[in-house]
């Protein structure tokens, strides 16, 4: 039964109810109208109303739940569905129904949509990483060596200078030196050598410890030892994820601690980065929290944000562990 003949339906089952009423009650209506008469009709009416607006809110039950969702869906909260009524359900009309259909519809395309969105975002994230690694690779072999060839010739120069334009050098060396450092520093950031070559745990280590030496905060460190195995691309998603929440933490949070964490879980492996900071009533999904999310989307993570106002912000990040090939 289409939509149109179930809402004529519920329509004409109270009009019928109320003709039924008028032919066999015993009730008159004089002319002129009788007070009693009258309001036994506005009564009469109040109720058909009424009867009919909760017949049509229960027929039209499904069609509100999918408003919602549709107002409501985020594609990088994936998984969220609505169920299809069945045969029996007079509801949604059976399974053949025109608003079963439609929820199937909707389904499916977020189905397709989802699909899309992952494959989408795979693509730019490992563009980007790619790129990443391109300027890393510029930046550490043009304009460090150049900065490095600069020092030397500081260096020199200052050895065979007099006393007044010696100091001078030598603090031009000293500029030029901790311009290296933070080259350095921003090809770590871009990409990290030390994921590639000694795994995840020595890479937030060092990502953890460099963090608390330019930002001064508090970082504490809990690693298990005995951790699952992750693909590389999983480890990378984690070690971005740590590395943006950090960021975030000495922007925004106004903290003096920050609480570091991974350990396993099952066939699962938790990161999970803490701090004492401000917080918010409603965590702010800015770029940096709509990258994460893209980057658990990518590795088949889950990520929880939690942020209470005077507490701090925790974020979890939940990669399952790839199984083992029997």
């Amino acid at each position: 039964m289409s939509l149109f003949w179930r809402i004529f339906g519920l329509n004409a089952l109270v009009l019928g109810a109320a003709t039924a009423l008028l032919l066999w009650a015993p009730v008159t209506v004089s002319v002129p109208v009788l007070l009693t008469e009258a309001v036994i009709l506005v009564g009469g009416l109040a109720v058909m109303l009424v009867a009919n607006a909760a017949l049509l809110r229960w027929g039209l039950a499904p069609l509100d739940r999918l408003t919602g969702l549709m107002a409501t869906v985020d594609l990088l909260r994936p998984g969220q569905r609505l169920p299809v009524p069945g045969g029996g359900d007079p509801v949604g009309g059976g399974r053949g129904g025109e608003v079963p259909e439609l929820i199937r519809t909707f389904n499916a395309m977020l189905d397709r949509l989802e699909h899309e969105r992952a494959t989408a975002s795979a693509r730019v994230l490992l563009a980007q990483e790619a790129e990443r690694r391109r300027i890393a690779q510029e930046l550490h072999d043009e304009v460090g060596q150049s900065m490095t060839a600069i020092l030397l010739v500081l260096g020199r120069a200052a050895d065979d200078a007099p006393e007044p334009l010696r100091a001078q050098l030598h603090q031009a060396q000293e500029i030029t030196r901790g311009s290296l450092d933070e080259v350095r520093r921003l090809v770590r950031r871009l990409r990290p050598g030390v994921l590639e070559d000694l795994g995840l745990v020595s890479a937030l280590t060092s990502l953890t410890h460099d963090f608390a030496t330019h930002t001064g905060l508090h970082v504490v460190r809990r690693f298990d030892a005995d951790l699952p195995a992750l693909d590389p691309e999983a480890e990378l998603v984690l070690y971005r994820v740590a590395q943006e929440s950090l960021t975030n933490t000495a922007r925004h949070a106004d903290a003096g601690r920050v609480d570091v964490s991974l350990r396993g879980a099952g066939e699962a492996m938790v990161l999970e980065i803490a701090d004492d900071g401000r917080g918010t009533e409603v965590a702010c999904e800015g770029a940096g929290i709509r990258g994460m999310r893209e980057r658990a989307l990518l590795a088949g993570a889950t990520l929880d944000i939690t942020s209470t106002p005077g507490t701090g912000t925790r974020i979890r990040l939940t990669t399952p562990a790839p199984r083992k090939q029997h």
